[in-house]
């Protein structure tokens, strides 16, 4: 018998939490020889009804592949958003920080011409609104990123930060390079809106190896180091990767790497797909209701939210 939801209902409403009105499907483009191949292979998500919409770049985590977010960018995608999600490097060959954030640039440089011809037709990218997210090492990568450690394109520009469950290393002295983490608040020289969404098991360890988001390294130091406006989500129940798909290898880390949470993961996925769709609503088209209504009452996420904070200036 399914337990029951004991916590307090909310007056407010969103349906962030939900799928959108946007029927979606996902796309695989490969590397080839060809001028307008991407640099790295990519998976898309995006609407298919005609119309123009806000692009996502979104960077996977350590030893993942692209597809394993394959709901969260759907739920994300149905709310009217093209997802694109490059495949950086893959096991056994795991390039090195600085690597990553400039294969993420190549991809960022490739967009303005290469993104167009590969969505549905009808459907075209607005650049104008161009998000960058990413988790664990992705989510650090992210933030290098946004930070100009690697060279992108002055066509473009990120208008928002999302770290989902962002990771800087193992520990202070073993942070990934380059370092960016300097432990002084509102450090980071990002002058666009970011949103960092936490997990609460995360910092656990399990068996023999280390914890998956170590204390000093995580979303919460992500968040202190900066600059408002700024928003901080903790989903308290679950661990580093319980908003991914399910699948075989997921479930070996699970089981031998990464603490993760005794619930369902569907309601994980669903809030952080929502919470990146409210802040994006917030920040790229000026509707800031669903940010505003997950910040007042967390209850009406679909898991436990602790530590939400929203720092405006």
């Amino acid at each position: 018998m399914a337990l029951l939801d004991a916590r307090p209902k909310s007056k407010l409403t969103t349906n962030v939490f939900e799928v959108g009105k946007f029927e979606v499907t996902a796309i695989s483009v490969g590397t080839s020889s060809a001028s307008t191949s991407p640099p790295k292979p990519l998976f898309i998500v995006s609407p298919i009804l005609q119309g123009t919409y806000p692009v996502v770049l979104f960077l996977h985590g350590f030893c993942l592949k692209n597809q394993f977010y394959n709901s969260v960018l759907q739920h994300v995608a149905s709310h009217g958003y093209i997802l694109v999600a490059p495949q950086l490097y893959l096991p056994p060959i795991i390039t090195s920080g600085t690597q990553e954030i400039e294969y993420a640039a190549e991809v960022t440089n490739w967009l303005a011409e290469g993104l167009p011809p590969v969505l549905p037709t009808n459907v075209h990218p607005d650049f104008h609104k161009l998000g960058l997210s990413g988790h664990s090492r992705g989510g650090k990568a992210a933030f290098a990123l946004a930070l100009g450690l690697a060279q992108t394109s002055l066509k473009l520009n990120f208008a928002v930060l999302i770290g989902v469950d962002p990771v800087a290393g193992t520990s202070k002295d073993q942070q990934i390079l380059p370092v960016i983490l300097k432990y002084v608040p509102k450090s980071f020289n990002i002058n666009i809106p970011v949103a960092v969404i936490g997990t609460g098991l995360g910092p656990e360890a399990k068996y023999f190896f280390p914890s998956c988001a170590p204390n000093g390294l995580n979303h919460e130091e992500f968040f202190n180091e900066s600059k408002p406006p700024r928003c901080h989500f903790v989903t308290s129940d679950y661990g580093h990767i319980d908003m991914l798909d399910d699948d075989f290898i997921l479930d070996l880390i699970k089981n031998f790497a990464c603490v993760t949470g005794k619930g369902p993961r569907d309601p994980m996925r669903k809030c952080v797909g929502g919470i990146m769709v409210a802040f994006m609503g917030a920040y790229l088209s000026g509707e800031s209701e669903d940010l505003k209504a997950i910040v007042k009452e967390p209850e009406i996420a679909p898991v436990k939210l602790d530590s939400v904070e929203f720092d405006e200036e």
